[in-house]
Order: C-alpha cells, then structure tokens, then sequence
C-alpha cells in the first residue's frame, strides 16, 4: 500500500470530526491526505439527533462525501466504534470508492454477523 493515499475517518457515536484531531496531522505529515466526516447529528454537525432516525440518516454525510469524490479516487475507510456502521455501509453502497476499510475498535457487521444482530445484543433492541 505505498505511495498518497486518501484517508477517510469515520468517528464513533457520542463523538463527532474532532475526535481524530491528533490522527489527522499524522497522516498529512506522512504525505497523505486526510478527512475527518461529520456524521449526521454529531460534532458540530447542527442537525438535532432526535431528528436522525435511521443508520442510513446518520451515514447520509459520508454516502454524499465519497458520491462526490472524483470517479477513480478509492479512499482509506477508517472506523472507530459505532463508525463501523457508516463503514460498512459504504462498503455495500459504494465497494468501488474504497481501497480498504481499517475498523478500530468498531461495529463490524458481516454475513455471519449483521447490523441486527450487533443491534438486537448490543443495544437490546
């Protein structure tokens, strides 16, 4: 994996952008490009999060992030907790936008696992 690469952070609930501030001139001093997404009703996001029903509410900021990148751009996914969602998300929406998807300490729903069943044992839902 040599060379720039696109970096795309994706934080976790109860956080918001801010939260990768000391990730975010790492990896620009290394040479690559960083974004930190703010998801919907996070941070400084002024969307009300009783407004904010579904994941694919939440996510809607980054879908519209990566929608937007140039079509041969492929970016760096990074998830940290409940950014997993978002992530894996993106990676069913747009699988050709993303290189490689990075989860730290996150949600990581799959084929053996998906998001309601993380929901259902997780947050007893």
């Amino acid at each position: 994996m040599g060379g720039r690469r696109h970096f795309v952070l994706v934080h976790g609930a109860c956080h918001g952008a801010w939260s990768w501030y000391k990730m975010l001139p790492l990896l620009t001093s290394a040479g690559h490009n960083a974004t930190a997404i703010e998801l919907a009703a996070s941070g400084v996001d002024p969307q009300q999060v009783d407004t904010v029903r579904t994941i694919s509410q939440y996510t809607q900021p980054l879908m519209d992030y990566l929608s937007a990148l140039p079509p041969t751009e492929k970016v760096v996914l990074v998830a940290h907790s409940y950014g997993g969602f978002a992530v894996a998300q993106a990676m069913e929406i747009l699988p050709g936008r993303i290189s490689v998807a990075v989860f730290v300490t996150a949600f990581m729903p799959g084929p053996a696992y998906p998001s309601a069943t993380l929901f259902r044992e997780v947050f007893l839902l």
